[in-house]
């Protein structure tokens, strides 16, 4: 008797080996991207944009239609796109240092213009791909290759909270923050990526998703410490939840 299939690979997630660093999100991430848009029935009506960051070759990984942009300019890529093709699912995939830093006026523009598509923010509070440079979203104390000596708040400014500050703008219609660190968040990480999607495919607006991600490379942890450390520490900072959400009374996750 042939044994019953009761997990697979999504059909939207090509067969090809990711090359992120051993425990890294971002291949979790992806996976339940995928997942949701096999369950949604979407595969052929998607538009992916890939980042310049870890992500960036994403049209390796996804099989669905994706489209490049250069450094911090998904936001705009997927404003074109969508204007152009208002009936494709459009996803926007960036890093902290491609969404919040070289890309912040696209990101903060699109926004406050209520764009109808769907972000997923990955946050590991430093440039993954580059070297493991501060962030907007890097910690205080946090040292990285570029704030040796710690994150300061006189020299280097705190953390941006982009859940937050996304929230207050009053064309987004969804805006939460998950983490990929333990089970329970990765059940919510796919739930919101649902939701963000089903949202822009109902035509309701600019949905963001930041999902905490670890980097152990960059961290010099290994992946078990790199999640633990991001339930015990990096939540405080970036605390988990719902910060709007317009087809409900706000919740927390």
């Amino acid at each position: 008797m042939a044994p019953e299939v009761i997990f697979k690979k999504p059909d939207s997630l090509r067969e090809k080996i990711f090359p992120y660093c051993p425990g890294c999100g971002h291949g979790v991430i992806q996976r339940l991207m995928c997942e949701v848009i096999d369950e949604l029935g979407i595969r052929e009506n998607t538009i992916a944009i890939a980042p310049v960051g870890c992500a960036v070759c994403g049209y390796d990984y996804w099989d669905v239609d994706v489209s490049e942009a250069a450094h911090g300019r998904a936001p705009a890529v997927a404003t074109g796109i969508k204007r152009v093709h208002p009936d494709k699912t459009v996803i926007v995939y960036q890093g902290d240092g491609d969404l919040a830093s070289i890309g912040m006026a696209e990101t903060i523009h699109a926004a406050n213009r209520g764009e109808n598509f769907t972000v997923i923010f990955v946050n590991n509070t430093n440039y993954g791909m580059t070297g493991g440079q501060m962030a907007p979203t890097t910690l205080l104390n946090q040292v990285t290759t570029t704030s040796p000596c710690g994150r300061s708040a006189h020299g280097d400014g705190f953390p941006i909270r982009m859940a937050e500050l996304i929230a207050t703008l009053p064309a987004c219609q969804f805006s939460a923050r998950t983490t990929v660190a333990d089970v329970n968040g990765i059940l919510k990480t796919k739930k919101y990526i649902k939701k963000g999607i089903k949202l822009q495919n109902e035509g309701g607006g600019y949905s963001f998703i930041e999902i905490l991600s670890n980097c152990g490379t960059n961290w010099a942890m290994p992946a078990v410490k790199a999640n633990e450390y991001i339930v015990e520490n990096i939540v405080k900072v970036f605390p988990l939840g719902i910060y709007k959400d317009t087809t409900q009374e706000k919740g927390e996750a």
